[in-house]
């Protein structure tokens, strides 16, 4: 699942490609990815490209009409979504189908380019959404402070985590508290900052959060360095190539050598480094205490 730093560097590639250039076609091929149909998506054709912009990990591009009205394509890749640029489309228009293409759209210049919104698997949480204010998306709507933005201070930090009474996993991966920060990210934030996923958020003393604090931001802010600039296919690659403990259950910690372990769920799993993180004591994962029974 695309998180912010990969949102954040598709934004900076899109802008570099769309921002200027004029919209001519625009191909809903998958209806279950159109969550807003007034105004439709082809209200788009025919406007320049204005701005591309992030909302946690809302990928938002605004196009103007001849008198600067703006319209916003806003798009949610979910789990197994992505965005595929591409130089030469088809000149023919795709026809609605079981294949993964969900939505293209192609520039008026230069001739055949643009891309393609795909989503792989058969659970189709893929999102689009025409609006003319990305407000107007409730996932938009709530949520909550974007980590890499200026504003974002430990004091404000601190006092989102006041009172929380569930574990730091969960407060994490919640869009409503912090904008942006998924599966593997707070696996990977909870790893730099040496504690337990299932550590009550509430419970953290001032060096704690200022600690936490620290790792989150330097986390995010290392994998934006490592994918700017990269091309939108490549930015899967590099994020899985950057990541130290998630997706690595088996493997030797980077930082001590322990092996990481994992928690299965019904729907995910994380993972984590014993001995930086809890204190040499693997978690109950209940999924497997249950297959040994």
């Amino acid at each position: 699942m695309p998180e912010l730093p990969e949102v954040e560097a598709l934004t900076a590639f899109l802008a570099d490609q769309l921002v200027g250039r004029t919209i001519a076609r625009v191909y809903p091929v998958a209806v279950s990815a159109l969550k807003t149909y007034a105004p439709p998506v082809t209200d788009l054709q025919g406007r320049r490209v204005e701005a591309v912009g992030r909302h946690g990990k809302f990928l938002d591009i605004t196009a103007l009409d001849a008198e600067a009205q703006g319209l916003h394509l806003v798009v949610h890749l979910a789990r197994a979504g992505w965005l595929r640029w591409r130089e030469n489309l088809p000149p023919e228009p795709p026809h609605p189908g079981k294949g993964p293409l969900a939505l293209r759209l192609c520039l008026a210049e230069p001739q055949g380019a643009g891309f393609d919104l795909t989503e792989a698997g058969t659970q189709k949480r893929l999102a689009v959404h025409c609006v003319r204010d990305p407000a107007e998306i409730p996932g938009i709507a709530r949520l909550g402070p974007d980590p890499l933005a200026p504003e974002f201070t430990l004091d404000v930090f601190a006092g989102l985590l006041h009172g929380e009474r569930r574990r730091l996993k969960g407060v994490l991966r919640d869009q409503g508290v912090i904008a942006g920060i998924g599966n593997a990210y707070s696996d990977e934030v909870l790893h730099a900052a040496r504690m337990s996923p299932y550590k009550p958020a509430a419970g953290l003393s001032e060096e704690e959060t200022a600690r936490l604090y620290e790792a989150l931001g330097s986390t995010l802010r290392d994998a934006v360095e490592r994918s700017r600039g990269l091309a939108a296919g490549l930015l899967k690659a590099e994020k899985k190539s950057g990541l130290r403990v998630h997706g690595r259950a088996g493997q030797p910690c980077p930082v001590c050598g322990d092996t990481i372990r994992e928690v299965s769920f019904s729907d995910s799993s994380l993972q984590y480094c014993p001995t930086c993180q809890t204190g040499g004591k693997p978690l109950a994962d209940r999924r497997l205490s249950r297959l040994l029974k």
